[in-house]
């Protein structure tokens, strides 16, 4: 084939996404940390397979239409910093192809190349051994070929770019030593791999079609795309047994969406909802067990769920508002007592997209806004969402923690100028100390130490200090990690799975131990039983 065309460019696309997709439980095994979250498999799958819902919905055959509305839908989707990377590497494909009608081999080169420049564009301080090397290589191989051989034909090409990209990822431990002590390749890098893999099975004549588990279904072509249907069967296992809570599952779950069908035996959880937000869905079933069938489908209807608290438009201007990330009721209700007017629900269990801090902005009528991402892996899509609303006064906090956000909020004063505000806020965020308590969900050594499934982890800032068996003493070890002399106030933001007597345990340890005041607060988020910050 030496010519592609909009409807082979339209394939090749659905069978990289439906690859991806059949593989992302797999990318996400992948990840260095063993936290309990959704992460970069999860992540890039919902960006692209947006990318694929917004295409289908343009009804259009045309390289320039199909492009574009790809890139737009993965920029909107994007989530985590996996999914804004994907989104860019696209984005830079498509400002190389809006031209074109038919795309040759060398097209097909210039745009992945052009993607590469754009997804570096995107990081202000690179790391290679990741997704960004993965692109970079493959594209810079794929280059030197075409120029030895002018008559490579597409299917030629897209087989190098894919082995290539392979060959990059293979070698990413080298790069990154987490990787090689973890035994693992990039995550990210992977799910670019597996995008190529199924661009590649499209030109091999076998495209890959949606597993069972995952699909991207075409949508009829219509005015309104408002939702999901996602259902899932999970198998519990041990921990969640003894974690599970039908009552607190179902009102989590009716939170994010409607006609919720939850039914619950000793074994296994069946869940089928209607829902804005399908990644959240799963997340929230994730912590409980394995998934043994899940099943993600566009719905054509007027569903109003979101992530975003329903708010409308104030009609009057005011001169700031406040929008911040934040899971947990005990946490959304400190937010909102600290002058925060939208919370966009996520955070490691789920990273909103660029579309959920958009549609924050648009509802707020305000001369500054103050964004507040609130973990390090939602900043990108944060930051791509100010740019796509470029025309507002948008003030970006690059706050990695809820501990952070919390703070900051507190610094806040209305009366201040937004210069003086952003100086006080960004402060605030130096000043405090993030700590946190979760548990491993698989076995991996990091720094030196083994950790095995089922350890309590003591989390400073981005380093594990404490890994035990009994979470009490796991957390002790992270609260005398975090002390110093300087240490004036320990706040502790109890999570769901948290309970009174480790707290009444660590406020008697600490007023023992240390010259502190100790501040207990309901959280109520999931994955960390404790939240600790200290200042």
């Amino acid at each position: 084939m030496e010519i592609l065309t909009g409807d082979k460019l339209k394939s090749l696309f659905i069978s990289g996404c439906n690859n991806l997709n059949n593989n992302k439980d797999y990318v996400d095994s992948l990840n260095v940390f063993p936290v309990p979250d959704g992460d970069t498999g999860t992540n890039m799958s919902l960006t692209f397979t947006n990318g694929i819902a917004e295409m289908e919905k343009s009804g259009s055959d045309a390289i320039p239409v199909l492009a574009k509305t790809l890139s737009r839908g993965l920029l909107m989707g994007a989530r985590g910093n996996s999914g804004v990377i994907l989104s860019q590497i696209f984005r830079g494909f498509y400002q190389s192809v809006k031209e074109k009608n038919e795309l040759t081999t060398a097209d097909l080169n210039e745009a992945f190349l052009n993607g590469s420049r754009m997804a570096y564009k995107a990081v202000m301080r690179p790391v290679e051994g990741t997704i960004l090397t993965v692109i970079r290589e493959s594209t810079e191989k794929t280059s030197k070929a075409l120029e030895e051989n002018p008559d490579l034909s597409i299917e030629e090409f897209i087989s190098l770019l894919y082995s290539s990209a392979d060959e990059s990822l293979q070698n990413t431990p080298e790069l990154l030593p987490v990787l090689k002590e973890a035994n693992v390749v990039d995550s990210g890098g992977c799910g670019l791999v597996k995008v190529f893999e199924g661009f590649n099975a499209y030109c091999s004549g076998k495209p890959i079609e949606g597993s069972q588990q995952t699909s991207v279904v075409k949508e009829s072509k219509t005015e309104k795309s408002s939702g999901y249907r996602a259902e899932y069967i999970l198998r519990f296992d041990q921990r969640g047994k003894l974690s599970f809570n039908e009552d607190r599952v179902r009102k989590n779950l009716e939170k994010i969406g409607n006609e919720l069908t939850l039914l619950v035996d000793d074994e296994t959880l069946k869940v089928r909802i209607n829902t804005m937000s399908p990644g959240e869905i799963l997340t929230l079933g994730q912590r409980y067990g394995d998934f043994t069938k899940i099943q993600i489908e566009n719905i054509q209807d007027d569903l109003k769920p979101s992530i975003i608290e329903e708010t409308k438009v104030s009609e009057e201007r005011k001169p700031y508002g406040i929008i911040a990330v934040a899971a947990g009721s005990g946490i959304e209700k400190l937010f909102k007592e600290y002058r925060v007017d939208i919370i966009i629900s996520g955070g490691q269990t789920m990273n909103p997209s660029t579309e959920d801090f958009v549609k924050a902005i648009d509802q707020l009528n305000a001369d500054t806004i103050f964004v507040l991402p609130n973990n390090s892996n939602i900043v990108m899509a944060a930051k791509q969402a100010s740019a796509v609303e470029s025309n507002k006064n948008i003030v970006l906090l690059e706050t990695t923690s809820i501990q952070q956000g919390l703070s900051a909020c507190i610094s806040f004063n209305p009366d201040e100028t937004p210069e003086a505000n952003a100086e006080a806020m960004k402060e605030a965020i130096e000043f405090v100390k993030s700590g946190s308590i979760t548990y491993a969900i698989k076995d991996t050594s990091i720094d030196g130490k083994e950790i095995h499934t089922g350890d309590y982890m003591g989390i400073f800032e981005k380093e594990i200090v404490s890994i035990r068996q009994d979470r009490l003493e796991s957390l002790k070890e992270l609260i005398d990690t975090m002390c110093d002399d300087e240490s004036e106030i320990v706040t502790i933001l109890v999570g769901e799975e948290g309970n009174k007597e480790e707290c009444d345990s660590i406020t008697e340890y600490i007023t023992e131990k240390y010259d502190v005041e100790v501040d207990i607060e309901e959280g109520n988020q999931p994955v960390y039983a404790y939240l600790v910050s200290i200042e």
